[in-house]
């Protein structure tokens, strides 16, 4: 293994990262309803209420079930150092789709989030196919 960061990697990061923060706009939709004190000491049972907190918990969801196939390509392919200018592309734009999506799921664009997903699925078939040559 190599120890340079590939481009596979720097969006594989990226998109962890953006993964990790996609909880804070339901949080705060919970804090706005209940306090921050009782969400502090609350234990569970608090759901988000209103509809486009409802979709950016899903949207959250989504985005942590999709990192779990997304990651181990990405690091797949910067293992086996079959990284080259597709699946760079690829992994670049799987983060700008999981953007998008993020975004246009939790304002409620049902089709539009349908393609945007898609997109991302192109995105793994591509580095899938570098990996199995």
């Amino acid at each position: 293994m190599t120890n340079v960061m590939t481009p596979e990697l720097y969006w594989l990061t990226w998109t962890a990262v953006l993964t990790g923060l996609l909880w804070l706009p339901y949080i705060g939709q919970i804090i706005g309803k209940i306090g921050v004190a009782t969400a502090l000491s609350e234990t569970g049972g608090v759901e988000p209420d209103r509809s486009w907190s409802v979709r950016a918990k899903k949207a959250h969801a989504n985005a942590v079930e999709n990192l779990a196939v997304f990651a181990p390509l990405a690091l797949a392919v910067h293992v086996l150092g079959v990284g080259n200018t597709y699946t760079a592309t690829a992994a670049a734009t799987y983060f700008g789709l999981r953007v998008a999506h993020a975004i246009v799921y939790t304002i409620g664009v049902p089709y539009l989030r349908t393609l945007v997903f898609a997109g991302g699925v192109v995105c793994q078939v591509i580095l899938a196919v570098a990996i199995l040559g």
